[in-house]
């Protein structure tokens, strides 16, 4: 049964073969995974090894633990499952009515939250709806 082990503290310009060919001093590697940032693209300093058993991945935790590698001191533990946080603000709206329509103007929601609220509306799609009463 493959186990997952967590890797925190990498030197940012750690190398997925580096961390393969440390790790597999423990066990056989299944896989590594280096999250990287969205906007920068650069590696975010963690890593997750996945051996292919349980007491690989226990050897390894106690092999490496507080090992230095690139003048860092690795953090290495059982990788936890991570739980779903709910999104900020509860996502989009379910409808977008509010958010203006194909003729311009309109947009924006109330000042709390941004969204909800009385549209604002621009001064010409006041007017013209005016008119058109």
């Amino acid at each position: 049964m493959p186990s997952k082990v967590f890797v925190g503290n990498l030197d940012f310009k750690a190398t997925r073969d580096q961390i393969e060919s440390l790790f597999s001093e423990a066990g056989e590697i299944q896989d590594v995974f280096i999250p990287v940032d969205r906007d920068s693209g650069r590696p975010r300093g963690f890593a997750f090894v996945e051996f292919d058993s349980e007491e690989s991945a226990q050897k390894a935790i106690e092999m490496f633990n507080d090992k230095e590698l690139g003048g860092r001191a690795l953090r290495v533990n059982m990788a936890e499952e991570r739980q779903r946080r709910p999104r900020p603000y509860g996502g989009p709206p379910a409808d977008f009515s509010g958010f203006g329509d194909d003729r311009g103007g309109g947009g924006g929601g109330g000042g709390r939250g941004g969204f909800g609220g009385k549209p604002k509306g621009s001064r010409r799609n006041i007017r013209g709806k005016k008119r058109s009463l």
